[in-house]
């Protein structure tokens, strides 16, 4: 190779400055995002977001379903270009994803629910606003350009007037659909927190100070903005010292809730009711018998039962047996395009994505929201045109392969 060559090969303009940019600018996938959000934050925050309950099997089951989907492609289909936009319970969606309810975040980003918020607007994907949420679900309506559809995550609490407050103020606020969560009679073993002592707001133990001190960035953020709490039942929250937040939310979990209580949302909600936990067919069925016009098949992204499902493994029996009763969509596991297509292949009309958005999230603020949803989307585009499809409503179960073809 003579000097002219040589000098041909070379790439001298200058590299993006070192800070978030650069480091959401090098993140190749959902993985990246995972190991720069590692580094950002303290191990308690980590460990709250990458943890699951008990011996964390559920998690691994999760992605090992995934890992276990053959893909078949199509050839010479003139592919030109892809168009990845659908429709998920009558709101736009620029891709078949919407962000799930993640709770309390910001402890992984001050700026936590409206940078999500925004980012999701942004796109042109629907954020699943969290009722345990550290900004109010008002907030998070305002943080958007009108008319941008976001739906609410429920639960059924205890205080069955405060399930009904929390109703009316989401449609007060103009959210589109209600999400009802179904597998949280009482919350789940989350042994990594309660290692970590983990609570909201959080408690600056020696340990935990130091190992902030470590993280200056979170740390700077974290000191400069008010306490996280869960903003939305602030005011039900007992002052008393020896009563904690999260131990109040604990306490209103209801072990002894029906299928009748949902009429408690029915009765004050005039749009789509979405069953969000259901994980085999005879709760797919009752769910709908009672009202809901959608199922979130979900393990609570292994954070709930232990040794539960993985939600691939169980999508096919529920779309058979609600047939064309519900919308059924995905949620627990997915990291990349490839899971979004093979759950769509299978029936879904699309997935939900949590924590992706919250690795993007530490890892970089509302940029990395943005980052992760660029990430999520390339991959699907690249997955439909490889194989022989452009839009994902072409896919079917004859795109999947012996693997799953066992599981139907």
């Amino acid at each position: 190779m003579n000097a002219r060559e040589m000098a041909g090969l070379l790439d001298l303009a200058a590299p993006p400055k070192w800070g978030t940019a650069r480091v959401l600018a090098a993140a190749r996938n959902v993985e990246d995002l995972r190991r720069a959000f590692l580094r950002r934050v303290p191990r308690a925050v980590a460990d709250f977001v990458d943890g699951g309950a008990e011996d964390e099997v559920t998690l691994r089951r999760n992605r090992e379903a995934f890992a276990r989907v053959v893909l078949t492609p199509r050839q010479f289909q003139g592919v030109a270009a892809t168009d990845l936009r659908t429709e998920l319970f009558g709101c736009p969606s620029s891709l078949p994803v919407a962000l799930a309810p993640c709770g309390a975040i910001r402890v992984v980003h001050a700026e936590g629910e409206l940078a999500v918020a925004r980012a999701a607007a942004a796109a042109g994907v629907i954020y699943t606003v969290p009722s345990m949420g550290s900004t109010t679900l008002e907030e998070i309506a305002r943080a958007v350009p009108p008319g941008t559809p976001q739906w609410f995550q429920l639960y059924l609490w205890r205080d069955r007037g405060l399930t009904r407050d929390l109703v009316v103020r989401a449609r007060e606020a103009g959210y589109r659909a209600m999400v009802v969560t179904l597998d949280t009679p009482v919350s789940g073993a989350r042994e990594r927190d309660i290692a970590n002592g983990m609570n909201i707001p959080p408690k600056l133990t020696r340990a935990a100070a130091l190992d902030a001190a470590r993280h200056p960035g979170w740390w700077w953020r974290f000191i400069q903005s008010a306490p996280p709490s869960f903003a939305n039942v602030t005011d039900r929250t007992p002052s008393a010292a020896d009563t904690t937040t999260m131990q109040y939310v604990a306490e209103q979990f209801d072990p002894g809730i029906t299928w009748d209580d949902l009429s408690t949302v029915l009765d004050a909600w005039d749009g789509p009711v979405i069953a969000k936990g259901v994980l085999c067919a005879a709760d797919a069925v009752r769910a709908v018998d009672a009202g809901a016009t959608g199922i979130i098949v979900s393990n609570h992204g292994g954070r709930q039962l232990d040794r539960a499902p993985a939600t691939f493994d169980v999508l096919a029996s529920v779309l058979e047996a609600v047939g064309d009763r519900a919308e059924v969509l995905l949620d627990s596991g997915v990291r990349r395009g490839g899971d979004v297509a093979a759950a769509v292949a299978l029936g879904a009309r699309g997935c939900l994505v949590g924590r992706p958005y919250l690795y993007g999230l530490g890892a970089g603020g509302e940029a990395g929201v943005a980052r992760m949803l660029e990430l999520l989307s390339g991959e699907l585009a690249r997955t439909l045109t490889l194989m022989g499809v452009a839009t994902p409503g072409e896919l079917d179960a004859s795109f999947l392969g012996a693997v799953a073809e066992h599981q139907l």
